[in-house]
């Protein structure tokens, strides 16, 4: 099946009524698109800290995500064994070791316009962790799925630190919640 994608970042606003099947549809697409061409090997790298109210978006994830049932699918990142800043760089390097020809989706909070705050942004391409607080870290993701937690200014660190729980919790529930429903549909059909 040829699936066509839109190359442009989707948004998808986690408080609308169908924000589930809507990132459910997008991110099933990217899937069927991307797994077969890594010989349907996974790797979920979530990033961030739970240091940072703003910033545990990806170890959320992660800890939602830890029991995932697939030999071909791998996590990285959670709220006990964070990938964060300070050892990403390290991280990758085992990671690519590990899974040379692995399709990787790199999972991030990010900060952004007004009237994005509480989209999640699903896309081709890699994400450049650390950027809305000036940290040069490596590109991480073939895909990329960030949450807008809250909007950009010229104190994005005191923003993360400062940025509502119940927002963060209900991106990583949807994100969560979306790829556990994703990867069934698709393993399933290659048992």
């Amino acid at each position: 099946m040829n699936v066509e994608l839109n190359t442009a970042p989707i948004y998808i606003n986690v408080n609308e009524d169908n924000h589930l099947s809507l990132f459910c549809e997008h991110l099933s697409n990217y899937l069927s698109a991307y797994l077969p061409r890594h010989n349907h090997e996974l790797v979920i790298v979530c990033i961030g800290t739970d240091r940072a109210t703003g910033d545990s978006l990806g170890p959320l994830v992660g800890y939602k995500l830890h029991d995932l049932p697939y030999e071909k699918v791998s996590l990285y990142g959670t709220l006990d064994n964070p990938v964060h800043a300070k050892n990403l760089e390290e991280m990758l390097v085992k990671i690519l070791d590990a899974h040379p020809n692995a399709l990787i989706i790199a999972i991030d909070a990010c900060l952004g316009a007004c009237e994005n705050v509480g989209c999640l942004t699903l896309g081709e391409g890699s994400i450049k962790p650390g950027a809305g607080v000036k940290k040069e870290l490596p590109p991480v993701g073939h895909i990329h799925i960030t949450g807008i937690v809250n909007f950009s200014s010229l104190m994005n660190m005191v923003i993360l630190q400062n940025t509502r729980l119940s927002l963060v919790m209900k991106m990583a529930d949807t994100i969560s919640s979306g790829i556990k429903f994703c990867l069934w549909r698709y393993y399933r059909h290659l048992s």
